[in-house]
């Protein structure tokens, strides 16, 4: 990733409408990490990432960031909630396996990216042993007149496989029935190492070759996966993830603000909340976690904080866990003109998606511009009369109009449907306006 903060900001604005000061303080800590890259390493060591705490009511854009940041940026990146931990010593996750999460995140991202290198390689291979099921090798005694007609046949056979005119052909296929690598992050890795080794062992005294008939298809999909075990070195991966991990991981922390305990509740001692923020505390500050990569040091891993606090206040969080967390954003609620750009601009906005849902079935759905300005008005008179969901709105919003459309969609085929104002007003204004129903149905 080598894209200045201007063109972060104009990525993330393809998915998330306004929030243009969230998206700049992120865009300038993504490109920051850029930059102390190419320092010396005396001076890399010294520059630490500035943490950001994202503030603001739900469906306002703070995971849709986080979700749109994993997706376009090839970065190790995770987003967990902070809900889910719980305080040494209690049952449930502990929050180094956070750490190992990232772990496994990059180790899967650059697996993936050392397979792309290798496809043609890897689909080569995978040709050749799906030819050589259909035209297995000659006897070794066999003349060389009789292997040269082979090798023209597997030739053939190659280009065959190629034009999928091949694909309806049967061969069997031998794999073992084994278990996979187990990444376990809820484990201490000492105990998944022993839980590992004892795999192997059980696993190498009931290991059975099974013989299955397949297409050449399915085959091969096989063939490619046996190839892309063979030919990746996963020694240099591991070492290349356990690099990413420490120097460019991400971990966005989302619902941050339900693990701060408000000074009026009248006992502070809470497993899930002020335990939780005690033992999040140094792996915040950098501390050092064994992963089944190695030792991964969080010194310089960017950690992105979100909550709605709205029953609590960053001030809530202990003091020194609010150190860690500089960089403050408030995230801006949505009006009715964000809901209206929310429908109707993101590359894949939630009418584009209703279309193409219906499109499948051969029903042509056009949303004309007063309905679409209703929904977003009826959508921000539920979210003021009931409670304030944001975006999330919109969905129950939409669902509701669409109803029965999506019901009786296949007696529609081949229809063209106007979704107008009328019929958006007929579904939804008598709910929004009887604040009972609204509470139950919006």
């Amino acid at each position: 990733m080598n894209l200045t903060p201007k063109e972060i900001v104009a990525v993330l604005d393809e998915y998330v409408i306004g929030q243009q000061n969230a998206k700049k303080v992120i865009a300038i800590a993504l490109r920051n990490r850029m930059r102390r890259l190419k320092l010396s390493k005396q001076l890399q060591e010294d520059v630490v990432p500035k943490n950001i705490l994202l503030i603001g009511p739900t469906g306002v854009g703070k995971t849709e960031i986080a979700r749109r940041l994993s997706k376009t940026f090839s970065l190790p990146f995770i987003k967990i909630e902070a809900s889910k931990y719980t305080e040494v010593g209690f049952v449930g996750r502990d929050v180094e396996s956070m750490v190992r999460d990232l772990a496994l995140a990059s180790y899967n991202l650059v697996k993936k990216e050392h397979k792309e290198k290798l496809l043609p390689e890897i689909k080569e291979r995978a040709i050749h042993k799906a030819a050589l099921k259909l035209m297995p090798e000659p006897p070794s005694g066999a003349s060389e007149e009789k292997k040269e007609e082979h090798k023209k046949a597997l030739e053939k056979m190659k280009v065959k496989i190629l034009s999928g005119d091949a694909d309806h052909l049967k061969v069997e296929i031998e794999f073992s029935k084994s278990t996979n690598e187990n990444f376990d992050t809820n484990l201490p890795p000492e105990v998944a190492k022993i839980q590992e080794s004892f795999s192997k062992i059980l696993g190498g005294l009931d290991k059975k070759e099974v013989k299955k008939e397949v297409n050449v298809k399915e085959a091969i999909s096989f063939f490619e996966s046996e190839a892309a075990e063979e030919l990746v070195d996963n020694e240099a991966i591991k070492a290349e993830s356990l690099r990413r991990t420490e120097q460019e991981g991400i971990i966005f922390i989302d619902e941050i603000d339900k693990i701060a305990v408000s000074s009026s509740t009248s006992s502070r001692q809470d497993p899930s909340k002020e335990g939780v923020q005690r033992d999040l505390l140094p792996i915040v500050e950098g501390s050092t976690i064994s992963t089944k990569l190695g030792q991964v040091n969080t010194d310089h891993i960017l950690f992105i904080g979100a909550g709605a606090f709205h029953l609590t206040k960053p001030s809530d969080l202990i003091p020194e866990l609010q150190g860690r967390f500089p960089l403050r954003v408030e995230m801006e609620s949505l009006d009715e003109n964000a809901l209206y750009d929310i429908l109707t601009k993101p590359r894949n906005s939630l009418l584009a998606q209703y279309s193409a849902l219906l499109k499948t079935e051969e029903v042509e759905v056009v949303f004309e511009e007063d309905a679409i300005r209703a929904m977003a008005k009826l959508a921000q008179k539920a979210n003021e009369k009931t409670e304030d969901i944001g975006a999330r709105r919109l969905h129950t919003v939409i669902e509701k109009v669409m109803e029965d459309i999506s019901f009786d969609a296949d007696e529609k085929a081949g229809q063209k449907i106007s979704i107008s104002n009328a019929l958006v007003n007929e579904k939804l204004s008598n709910i929004v306006e009887n604040i009972d129903h609204a509470r139950y149905i919006l």
